[in-house]
């Protein structure tokens, strides 16, 4: 039940080490933490002692601490830091855990991985909370931030910079689920609005089958907008969205003229939505994706 991650950085080890073992770089790729902080220690060969937190909203930051203790240079070349953590905050659903970054460095850059595991608190409702919601958001947010770093390290994407495209990727992208939905749900399926069939008919469609035709676009638009959210990190469907776009626009220009002075009309709406794409488009590929990372060993990935 480990949340394993695994993603390749082409950088040096020494580059992905400093960034992943200096606190003050750690916490801003890092979507698990808000603060990381050293503790002094007598000697190097001492356990690093730190303490960290994370900020939940509304003024709240749950707080633990944990030890890890490094080994730069191994018989093979590679590195590893072990650590363990432990919270005694009220509303930490971990109550211990412990595991390792492990960094490989391959012919052109470093295999960096986690495993990491934890106990809960809060009894059977602990655990049940834990397998549902808890453990698949914390294994999605270690790809996430891996992947962040990875576009620091090789890209120059400032972290900062990396959570606002994902951002404005994420509205960009649910701003085309919800037109699509809306207008697939609402004057067509629910409403049957006027306009909707007056433009059917314009198109040369038989009144006998304007409903089916109606029913038929309505659950289209619905089946795309689910597409354009099961399919989050294609970007097909963004396309797919700036050709239908130009096609309506066309279409209403040659069978439905009237409508392109309407106080709502097609011109605009169709704009905002080839908008919204080529938002979606431009910022799909600098936007850091939990999908680009392993999420279990090679051995099982066979």
């Amino acid at each position: 039940m480990g949340i394993y991650v695994e993603t390749f950085i082409r950088q040096p080890l020494d580059t992905v080490w400093a960034h992943t073992q200096e606190p003050a770089l750690h916490e801003r790729w890092d979507l698990r933490f808000s603060e990381i902080r050293y503790l002094p220690r007598a000697d190097d060969t001492e356990p690093q002692r730190f303490l960290y937190a994370t900020r939940i909203g509304f003024g709240l930051a749950i707080r633990g601490e944990g030890e890890s203790m490094g080994a730069r240079h191994t018989e093979n070349g590679h590195a590893t830091s072990a650590l363990r953590f432990f919270s005694e905050h009220p509303l930490s659903l971990i109550r211990e855990g412990s595991g390792y970054w492990k960094y490989i460095p391959e012919r052109e850059g470093v295999r960096f991985l986690t495993w990491y595991d934890y106990r809960t608190r809060f009894g059977l409702l602990g655990t049940i909370a834990d397998r549902v919601a808890f453990r698949p958001l914390m294994g999605w947010a270690t790809a996430w931030s891996f992947d962040r770093l990875r576009l620091w390290l090789e890209e120059g994407t400032h972290p900062t910079v990396a959570l606002r495209l994902a951002l404005t990727h994420a509205i960009a992208r649910f701003g085309l689920v919800f037109t699509f939905a809306y207008h697939g749900l609402v004057p067509k399926l629910l409403g049957r609005h006027a306009d909707e069939l007056a433009m059917l008919h314009d198109a040369g469609v038989p009144v006998a089958q304007q409903s089916t035709a109606l029913i038929a676009a309505g659950v289209a638009e619905l089946v795309f907008a689910a597409v354009l959210l099961i399919a989050w990190r294609a970007r097909w469907p963004a396309v797919l969205s700036i050709a239908l776009m130009l096609a309506a626009t066309i279409g209403v220009a040659v069978a439905s003229p009237r409508f392109l002075g309407a106080a709502f009309n097609p011109v605009s709406l169709n704009a905002i939505v080839i908008a919204l794409a080529v938002i979606d488009l431009l910022t799909h590929a600098y936007a850091p994706s939990a999908r680009r990372c392993a999420r279990a060993p090679r051995a099982e990935r066979r």
